[in-house]
């Protein structure tokens, strides 16, 4: 979708692990004073520098028109959680090179405000995962995921059994390290690694890929992203497996407990500056060639 409305105010959420991050918070609040564009920090990266006045990730979707988030697409990972529900452009400044997340890099800051103060930028909606854990009673609070949620083996180091449904028939019993559930987005991630293919971002799809089955004829299905998948241990000998949401949490899983996985009901809105697109970023980090 291309936006032609520029933001009137920018909240900034960083890595402070990334060596740079308090450089790249002041040169692009620099940068967008230039324009004209207000900003503000995230409470916890306003702690981290010092200052007083920020405003929680959860009160972006009020306090803000777009996020920009500051470290690499592993923090924009850690951004789901932290932003919340956000349905506005969210924007990766990448301190590095440019990833599959990111919108631009530490070294195009003038060019990102630009961009936003005159509207010239597109936002790519993506899935969201949410995904419950159901112990024999209520569920817990959902966990969102934007590339992929897993259940694995724990610490055994043996292969694990495991029963995965899709709209309430039977998939598989599988016997594998684990399996992974992912968007179009997180194809170019664990899913890849693990055998996956890779999805266009807005295909209405999502991926169950198995990692190291003992077969080699179960490979990843590709389904439609508007049914329920159920994933569940099948053997209390073999011991607790670990869920994990993006490689953030990570929740032992016994046998007996259900892990319930559906499209979540609202999207993560990635800013992309006019001539950049997932096919530039698969070529670059794919280190792709030819002609």
């Amino acid at each position: 979708m291309l936006v032609r409305v520029p933001p009137v105010k920018v909240g900034i959420l960083a890595n402070p692990q990334k060596p740079d991050a308090r450089r790249v918070i002041g040169e692009l609040r620099e940068a967008l004073a230039r324009y004209g564009i207000e900003s503000v920090l995230e409470s916890v990266t306003a702690e981290w520098v010092g200052e007083s006045g920020g405003v929680a990730g959860r009160d972006f979707q009020k306090e803000v028109d777009v996020a920009a988030v500051l470290g690499g697409d592993g923090t924009m990972l850690h951004a789901v959680a932290r932003l919340g529900v956000f349905e506005k452009p969210v924007a990766g400044v990448n301190i590095g090179t440019l990833g599959f997340l990111t919108s631009c890099t530490d070294g195009e800051l003038d060019l990102f405000a630009s961009a936003l103060a005159t509207g010239e930028f597109r936002t790519s909606r993506r899935t969201l995962l949410e995904a419950r854990v159901c112990d024999n009673g209520e569920p817990m609070d959902p966990f969102y995921a934007l590339n992929e949620i897993t259940l694995a083996r724990g610490q055994t180091g043996r292969l694990v059994s495991l029963l995965a449904t899709v709209g309430g028939e039977v998939l598989n019993h599988y016997r594998a390290d684990g399996l992974i559930v992912a968007t179009p987005t997180g194809s170019t991630a664990y899913s890849l690694s693990a055998g996956g293919p890779l999805i266009e971002p807005a295909a209405n799809v999502f991926l169950i890929t198995p990692i190291c089955p003992h077969s080699l004829s179960q490979r990843t299905l590709v389904i439609s992203d508007d049914v329920e998948i159920v994933l569940s241990p099948e053997r209390k000998e073999e011991g607790a497996m670990l869920f994990t949401v993006d490689g953030r949490e990570t929740v032992p899983i016994s046998k007996g407990t259900r892990i319930i996985v559906r499209k979540a009901d609202h999207g993560f809105h990635l800013l992309r500056l006019e001539g950049r697109s997932f096919y530039e970023a698969l070529r670059q980090k794919l280190k792709w060639s030819g002609g």
